[in-house]
């Protein structure tokens, strides 16, 4: 059984095409199945603003690259030869590798940030609620999780970690030079706004707007971040107040259109208006950038910011990355050993049946046997049989347990040899 995973990111897709193929959590079920259906033994589905990516188990026949069938089928709009260039691919190590990364957010835009690991249980516990993960993904998955809480602990990547909303406020503060005095609103309550509005708050900003289709949820917000509430239905209204915007809403269409923006900037007598969008899909048209006073920003955007976290947080980062590659070898060592299992297991019940078949042979020739005598038989015959087995067993785990190094290791092939010479099925 391979581990498989292929994804794309931030640092290989643009939002354009992330957005295209993001799933939603109520969609992730079918997709899931779907890939059950075309052949993946186990399989689990990582969905966030900043990547998808799909983990699974495979037998040989499968190609690794045929994980995306699942997800194309859901998204006629695109195809695989318009995100082929943005995929990449890994098996076994590599793969495991990669999702330890992920799991300890080394591979975050903004490296340190914390969102990665919730994401990733809920991920985890939505593929087993579907029966889609077993005994290879259990374990691959459960080390990530104590890999990702190995760095958390052992390192201080947590310290003063960012997270996108974070470098969206600084991308306002950056713009503004102080955040005092500017109207603020927030489109949008789920963790991303709340991210943002406590980062406003810490910023100096004292008028934050929150809008929200679920109105006793920005009442909820507006609460716990001493902001005022606008109706859904009334903020295209009041946009023209508003100096920055922000949203994060899981609307599955523009939040904000081009013409919505034009009027605004009008009654604002062409004031300059920002815009952040941190939302995947898009909330605001991309088509706003080309309209005079009104400056549009999207999650690629603060790619720029997350470059300074990443060249801050290097040597944090490079402790993170021994603990990555100890895991990895680790993991690697058991996979390896859980795969000759079924071999060990299959010589013991052999010689143990050919010991029997002796055994039964020759005691009848032996005549009347003490209690003695035949705990020394068995004693004898046991121990002839364990000394068989033990060469053959113990070199299986000896190579099932060696990391891949220069030498190329041949697990595989001993393997096969002993249930050649041993006619084990």
């Amino acid at each position: 059984m391979r581990v498989a995973l292929a994804g794309l990111n931030h640092k290989t897709a643009p939002v354009q095409i992330r957005e295209k193929l993001a799933l939603r959590s109520d969609e992730i079920p079918a997709v899931l199945l779907g890939m059950q259906a075309l052949g993946a033994k186990e399989a689990l589905i990582l969905s966030t603003c900043n990547r998808v990516e799909i983990t699974a188990a495979l037998d040989e026949e499968m190609p690794a690259d045929s994980l995306f069938d699942a997800v194309l089928h859901q998204r006629s709009t695109i195809s695989l030869e318009a995100i082929r260039p943005h995929l990449y691919i890994y098996e076994n190590g590599d793969a495991i590798r990669h999702l330890f990364r992920v799991a300890g957010s080394l591979d975050s835009m903004i490296v340190g940030e914390p969102q990665i690991l919730g994401q990733l249980k809920q991920a985890y516990a939505q593929a087993r609620d579907q029966g889609t993960v077993g005994t290879v993904l259990d374990a691959v998955i459960s080390r990530a999780l104590h890999v990702a809480k190995r760095i958390r602990s052992e390192t201080e990547i947590g310290q003063s970690a960012v997270s996108v909303s974070y470098a969206a406020v600084e991308l306002a503060r950056e713009i503004f030079g102080s955040l005092a005095k500017k109207r603020i609103l927030i489109v949008g309550a789920g963790k991303m706004s709340e991210g943002a509005a406590r980062h406003l708050l810490r910023g100096g900003a004292s008028e934050i707007f929150i809008t929200n289709r679920t109105h006793e949820r920005a009442l909820e917000m507006a609460g716990l971040f001493h902001g005022q509430v606008i109706a859904y239905e009334s903020y295209p209204q009041r946009l023209a107040e508003m100096d920055i915007v922000i949203t994060s809403s899981a609307a599955p269409g523009f939040v904000l259109t081009r013409e919505m923006v034009r009027r605004a900037i009008e009654v604002r007598k062409h004031q300059p208006m920002f815009l952040i969008d941190i939302a995947v899909p898009r909330n605001i048209d991309p088509f706003i950038d080309g309209l005079e006073h009104a400056f549009l920003y999207d999650i690629d955007d603060l790619q720029r910011l997350t470059d300074q976290n990443l060249r801050a947080r290097r040597e944090v980062a490079e402790q993170a990355e021994a603990i990555v590659r100890e895991e990895v070898g680790r993991l690697e060592a058991r996979l390896r050993e859980r795969d000759v299992a079924p071999t060990i297991v299959s010589l013991q019940e052999q010689l143990e049946a050919i010991r029997q078949e002796a055994l039964g042979r020759y005691k009848g020739r032996l005549g009347l046997l003490t209690a003695d005598q035949e705990q020394a038989l068995e004693a004898l015959t046991r121990g002839i049989v364990n000394k068989i087995a033990h060469g053959p067993i113990s070199e299986m785990r000896r190579q099932a347990a060696l990391q891949k190094t220069g030498e190329e290791v041949r697990e595989a092939e001993f393997v096969t040899a002993v249930r050649r010479m041993f006619r084990l099925r």
